[in-house]
């Protein structure tokens, strides 16, 4: 099976969706998988470690830029 075809496989797959939006697959390497409706854009594995380092990231971006422009 090629991958384009395993991770469609996983997509799928209504165990790897937590709560229905949320993506969590061990399996698949990508950071950043479709959103379960494809022409939603992308989501992020939470089962990577990638993820909540990102997550950080965006909460600390928003919070510097909210300090910065508290005019």
């Amino acid at each position: 099976m090629d991958n384009k075809e395993q991770y469609q496989k996983w997509h799928d797959d209504p165990n790897n969706w937590k709560l229905g939006f949320i993506y969590f697959n061990k399996d698949d390497k990508r950071w950043f998988p479709p959103k379960r409706i494809g022409l939603m854009g992308w989501t992020v594995n939470f089962a990577q470690p990638f993820a909540y380092v990102f997550l950080i990231f965006v909460f600390l971006v928003a919070y510097i830029v909210k300090t910065y422009f508290k005019n």
